[in-house]
């Protein structure tokens, strides 16, 4: 069902938004707009050449173009919540995280810092003013659920919970291999952990994944072929739904997911 996000400030700790820096805006655009139908609108000023991508006139993501002397990697950014983006960067550092950029305000949007994780997992810090994040959910095209996929559970989980105050709840199936945190708040689940020990992919390292919801997996990730970009894992059920892993043709990897009703 699509449904708006009401318009509060997210509990801090919770994944509320997500963006993407790219090396050709332009192309980069055509593609999200040809896969989830999405339309832009201009970003604050002071991310440089930066657009919201926006769904049914409600902001769903980011996306941003690198200034042409950058040649970082492309990744979708996963941002968390924060009442306070100074005391949580500090918290970051204390607990053996780093702050690589900010926080710094982002104009009357709000206050943004990029972090990463004892174990190099970058992620953003978005403390709200004017903008409160994804303001849409539900709907094919928008991020229903981020997931950080790093060696094990154990270190970088606690790192989550002493930084955010997430409970973490250990997923139990009939294989002790499976290494799975839900991530809850007041109860509520709002992101995982996936340890994937030595099976994580040596050109990324530990990072947040970002799923976007479609109406048809399969139908989903053979269109992102089409358009120029590749299936890095093809589709498959998973604990929420019919998943597959793909790549956009600039290589920012993502999952699309059909969540089970």
């Amino acid at each position: 069902m699509t449904e708006a996000v009401e318009a509060t400030r997210r509990t801090p700790g919770t994944p509320c938004w997500v963006s993407l820096m790219v090396h050709s805006l332009g192309t980069t655009e055509e593609f999200y707009t040809d896969l989830f139908g999405w339309e832009y609108e201009p970003g604050p000023e002071q991310l440089g050449k930066y657009v919201r991508a926006m769904l049914d006139g409600q902001e769903v993501a980011g996306i941003g173009e690198m200034p042409p002397d950058r040649h970082l990697p492309v990744a979708w950014t996963t941002y968390l919540a924060t009442d306070d983006a100074d005391a949580t960067a500090e918290s970051i550092r204390s607990c053996g995280g780093t702050v690589a950029v900010g926080p710094l305000d982002a104009g009357i949007a709000g206050r943004v810092a990029i972090c990463s994780d004892p174990l190099g997992a970058i992620f953003g810090l978005w403390q709200a003013d004017t903008h409160l994040g994804t303001r849409l959910q539900g709907a094919p095209g928008t991020p229903v659920w981020n997931e950080l996929v790093t060696q094990d559970t154990s270190t970088v989980g606690k790192f989550y919970q002493h930084v955010f105050g997430h409970e973490a709840r250990t997923h139990v199936t009939s294989s002790a291999d499976f290494d799975y945190l839900t991530l809850l708040l007041q109860g509520r689940p709002v992101a995982a952990v996936h340890g994937v020990g030595r099976s994580l992919p040596h050109d990324r390292g530990p990072h947040w994944m970002t799923y976007f919801e479609v109406e048809d997996t399969d139908a989903a990730a053979a269109k992102v072929v089409r358009l120029g970009g590749r299936v890095v894992q093809p589709p498959r059920e998973g604990l929420g739904g019919r998943l597959a892993t793909v790549a956009d043709p600039e290589g920012a990897v993502f999952t699309l997911v059909h969540s089970r009703p």
